[in-house]
């Protein structure tokens, strides 16, 4: 699915009020496939839908977070997905966060309802969801994450539920890696030496943009990955990160981002109407998409 330019991104919502009228929510968003996960899934319950991709790249006339959220209000949005670099900037500007969303510190789906912003956070369960399923007998001992911004809030969250012993953090942001290890006690802290942090730890988790198609790269030097490692992206597109190559190409069991990208949407859609979506059915039009 295309960008709208920015313009049609804000044309009234059409199909009056069974009609639902959504967005994602970010910059460089243009690979996305969570349109189509959405608007498959409201078509097979017959529910009219129409999801936009609003990537600020494309913006004009306001880079202002808030005017953004008014705008979509006044466009007749019934809710949006949020994804980088606005997870966190966009909690000020919600009336009220869900609390599984405040526990995480960051905000991915904004419901817009009777004239109020509600935040909720679905990255958590997705995460988690995606673990269970892709890598459900991993050694848990020790695990690096990579990024402590809004995603790695929720990554860290779901590591740590899922029985993580000790969860290592880096982000080059030390004071906010420091705040999020903090919210854990004794069970996270802060790690400045990247090398030790990798070469101590199970599994690695990348919970940055970096991989993205707008950010190439690792979050890492490739020499840090060894085999012994399972290794987890949270990007999605390139479905086939370059952190996750290297790391199939040495033994590594890996998980991509698809699987959060499937469930957290599962959830996401939930919230937006009310009703129960089929993940296989989602997991279908994800693919599609390819």
């Amino acid at each position: 699915m295309a960008v709208l330019d920015w313009e049609s991104a804000l044309s009234p919502k059409q199909g009056g009020d069974s009609a639902v009228l959504l967005g994602l929510l970010g910059s460089g968003i243009s690979a996305s496939r969570t349109p189509g996960m959405h608007m498959a899934e409201a078509a097979a319950l017959g529910v009219p839908c129409t999801y936009r991709l609003l990537d600020t790249d494309h913006a004009t006339g306001t880079e202002d977070l808030d005017a953004i959220l008014s705008q979509l209000e006044a466009a007749g949005y019934d809710g949006i997905n949020v994804t980088f670099p606005y997870k966190q900037a966009v909690i000020p500007l919600l009336h009220s966060v869900m609390e599984s969303a405040r526990k995480v510190g960051a905000v991915n789906t904004v419901l817009f309802r009777d004239g109020r912003r509600i935040g909720e956070n679905t990255d958590y369960s997705g995460f988690r969801q995606s673990m269970k399923l892709g890598l459900p007998d991993v050694a848990l001992d020790r695990v690096l994450l990579i990024g402590a911004g809004g995603a790695g809030g929720a990554v860290a969250s779901a590591l740590i539920d899922e029985g993580t012993g000790r969860l290592l953090i880096h982000d080059k942001d030390t004071a906010r890696a420091s705040g999020l290890a903090l919210r854990f006690g004794d069970r996270a802290k802060v790690v400045t030496n990247l090398a030790s942090a990798a070469a101590s730890a199970n599994g690695i988790v990348n919970a940055t943009p970096i991989g993205m198609d707008k950010l190439p790269g690792l979050p890492l030097p490739e020499a840090m990955i060894a085999r012994h490692h399972w290794v987890a992206d949270i990007v999605y597109f390139p479905l086939e990160t370059a952190l996750l190559k290297a790391a199939r190409a040495k033994g590594c069991r890996v998980l991509p981002g698809s699987g959060m990208a499937l469930y957290q949407a599962v959830r996401a859609f939930e919230l937006f109407t009310g009703l129960l979506p089929d993940p296989k059915r989602m997991w279908a039009a994800f693919e599609a998409a390819a």
